[in-house]
């Protein structure tokens, strides 16, 4: 019989969720091989939201010091018109999410948290075994002749056999298909525009000064659309994100670049200050459909699970994609951490039973958010205005209490952390 210690992990992706699993399996002492079809790791520009359910499972694993170098911290979640830009609901977050949730809401780099992954995973002086990385792996076949023992198995013939085999790669998974799952994949009719503005730019315009004087997320509610935007590397960078209907080439490509006008010209009749900030971008917007997964709590086969978008991809209207991801990541260390090799399928299935339904609630409640976001101006809008007014907690029925309260884990050193107040 393996022991603990000796258990071996592929992980097939190397995103965050996958280089969250990794340095939560390695510090549960399991021997872990990450494959990314890359050439190399990285993750792309764009910004990342991690409200306190995800702050929470990224300083449990040690990584404060390194997270409060590259975080960017909002004071406000803001909710404007589209027309005028007045403001219609605001949450608030900086010390008051932390005093609230013993948690931060951070905003980063995506290259930047990936970069403090992946330093953890191979810092020799950390503890567990340091994670190999492996690049341009890309999985085509699952050898599961001996059921023990799953093979991944790379498009130039590498076969990595492990007692795990984790498929995190993402929405269009290939381990799933090789799994034999449905196809749950739903197009929502909608793109995103994503885009990095130069902070510099938006500093010194008048227009667009004041998103430099007091850090905050927003996002502006329009007919059919709406638009985020936040600060990150401490205002060297606002990350835009807009979610329009999706053009006929972004629906056939899945990702396209253009240029910043087709990003202002999105919302062109939106109040004047969009103008100013959108045109700022530089002229390599991309723009990507989005899809979303059914619901669905088959995740395991076998000694073969999936984590993150690879079996609940959301639409971004909870900004909960990649945190719940991190929380696969933490409950998946957890189970398996605590078995031999014999126990490895019934980790498996708790580990689905403890994350499917919880996910599966994140999922609808982003799906609800495209509604909402999206109201036309009428009777509708007003009550959704006149909620966030109020004070509403949260947009859909998942309320931000329940969303960034405790934790999926179990392990009662969480708590001990005190994150209210940075050092």
């Amino acid at each position: 019989m393996r022991s603990t210690q000796s258990f071996e992990v592929v992980i097939v992706g190397g995103g965050l969720g996958g280089m969250t699993a990794a340095l939560s399996l390695r510090q549960r002492g399991l021997k872990v091989t990450v494959l990314e079809q890359a050439p190399q790791f990285g993750e792309i520009g764009a910004g990342i939201q991690t409200a306190p359910n995800a702050s929470r499972i990224l300083l449990g694993l040690g990584l404060r010091k390194q997270l409060e170098a590259i975080r960017t911290e909002p004071q406000d979640q803001v909710r404007r018109r589209w027309k005028d830009g007045s403001i219609v609901g605001l949450t608030e977050l900086g010390d008051f999410c932390k005093k609230r949730y013993n948690a931060p809401y951070w905003h980063y780099h995506r290259a930047d948290l990936h970069q403090v992954l992946t330093d953890a995973c191979i810092d020799p002086a950390g503890p567990g075994p340091v994670v190999e990385l492996r690049t341009a792996c890309r999985v085509v076949e699952l050898d599961r002749s001996d059921p023990r023992r799953p093979i991944a198995v790379t498009e130039d013939g590498r076969r990595f056999a492990a007692d795990v085999v984790i498929g995190a790669d993402g929405i269009r998974s290939r381990v799933r298909d090789l799994m034999g799952l449905p196809d749950t994949l739903e197009f929502s009719g909608e793109m995103a525009f994503r885009a990095l503005i130069p902070g510099d730019l938006i500093a010194a315009d008048p227009a667009t000064r004041f998103l430099m004087d007091r850090f905050q997320s927003t996002i502006w509610y329009g007919p059919g659309r709406h638009l985020v935007h936040y600060m990150i590397r401490g205002g060297e960078y606002l990350n835009v994100v807009g979610c329009v209907p999706c053009t006929d080439e972004v629906a056939e490509k899945w990702t396209v670049t253009v240029d910043a006008d087709a990003l202002v010209n999105a919302y062109s009749d939106w109040d004047d200050r969009v103008a100013a900030m959108l045109s700022k971008a530089k002229d390599d917007v991309l723009a990507f459909a989005l899809y979303h997964r059914r619901r669905d709590p088959v995740w395991v086969d076998g000694r073969v699970a999936l984590l993150g978008d690879a079996c609940h991809a959301m639409l971004p209207y909870q900004a909960q994609g990649a945190s719940q991801a991190m929380e696969d990541a933490a409950v998946l260390a957890e189970e398996l951490g605590r078995v031999t090799a014999d126990g490895i399928e019934v980790a498996l299935r708790r580990y689905v039973d403890r994350r499917a339904k919880h996910a599966g609630m994140v999922q609808d409640a982003s799906l609800q958010n495209k509604t909402f976001y999206h109201y036309p101006d009428g009777t509708q809008q007003e009550v959704r205005d006149d909620l966030l007014r109020r004070g509403f907690d949260g947009e859909s029925d998942v309320s931000y209490h329940w969303l960034w309260s405790g934790t999926p884990l179990s392990d009662p050193d969480l708590g001990a952390y005190d994150y209210r107040f940075a050092r």
